[in-house]
């Protein structure tokens, strides 16, 4: 039982590994003794990110840039992760965006961006990292949804709860498919998290309301993800898969 969260000498890739949410799973997933593989289009704050994480946790972490739309960045990724460590065992993807605007008027090329960033960019990350796990016999892959594929809302979220819908039936289907390789395919689908973007993007007003609406009336903090990502990464979830688990403080328990 003591080994349930144990992470010990696990590879694990976090797209996205410098931002709010993601960077908080990356400490977690470390703390727990796994290896850490940053990746996103942002090289230098992934590196001072693998920086703070080794000087907090004494975990190897490196930063490696992708852009997550072109599936050559992400193959030339997996190849740099496994000529230096030989393995991929947990994938995180935490990457994503979100524009809004009333449907009536949304534009095309925004929505083809929302899908880009936050359905196919997840798609071909699973795809070429689950190759790996195919010929491994093994792995964990976490995706980033939300409540919005669930639960409509104003706010102009049309396109974003659109993208967040295809993630939850991606991470369905994958878990389907790939469960006869030992692999795991789970999601988090938080509500709003409380990040430093969140905190300057929002007005305070916005916040408060979409904390009323939380059964523990706050919203959720990175630090809270992060749990849950440790979670569905580690021995304690070998027997889950196919989830969307939501981490909205009791907001989709309530309709």
């Amino acid at each position: 039982m003591k080994d349930l969260f144990k992470l010990d000498g696990k590879v694990a890739v976090v797209i996205g590994g410098a931002g709010g949410i993601g960077k908080a799973c990356s400490l977690g997933l470390a703390s727990h003794g796994a290896i850490l593989v940053l990746a996103s289009r942002n090289l230098a704050k992934l590196e001072e990110t693998a920086a703070w994480i080794k000087a907090e946790t004494g975990a190897q972490a490196i930063g490696l840039q992708v852009d997550t739309t072109d599936e050559a960045s992400i193959k030339k990724l997996a190849d740099k992760v496994m000529e230096r460590f030989g393995k991929v065992d947990i994938l995180v993807n935490t990457q994503g965006m979100n524009k809004k605007g009333p449907a009536v008027d949304f534009p095309a090329e925004d929505w083809d961006q929302l899908f880009a960033a936050n359905v196919k960019g997840v798609m071909l990350c699973c795809r070429v990292f689950g190759k790996i796990m195919i010929d491994q016999k093994r792995g964990k892959i976490i995706n980033m949804s939300s409540v919005r594929g669930i639960r409509g809302t104003d706010g102009g979220n049309t396109a974003y709860g659109a993208t967040k819908g295809a993630v939850d039936m991606i991470t369905r289907m994958l878990a389907a498919e790939w469960a006869p390789y030992g692999i795991n395919v789970n999601a988090m689908a938080p509500s709003l998290v409380l990040t430093d973007t969140i905190k300057k993007a929002v007005a305070p007003e916005r916040l408060e309301k979409l904390a009323a609406s939380s059964l523990f009336k706050r919203l959720g903090t990175p630090e809270e993800m992060a749990g849950t990502c440790i979670f569905l990464a580690s021995p304690a979830s070998d027997f889950i898969t196919g989830q969307i688990l939501y981490i909205d403080g009791g907001l989709t328990a309530v309709g």
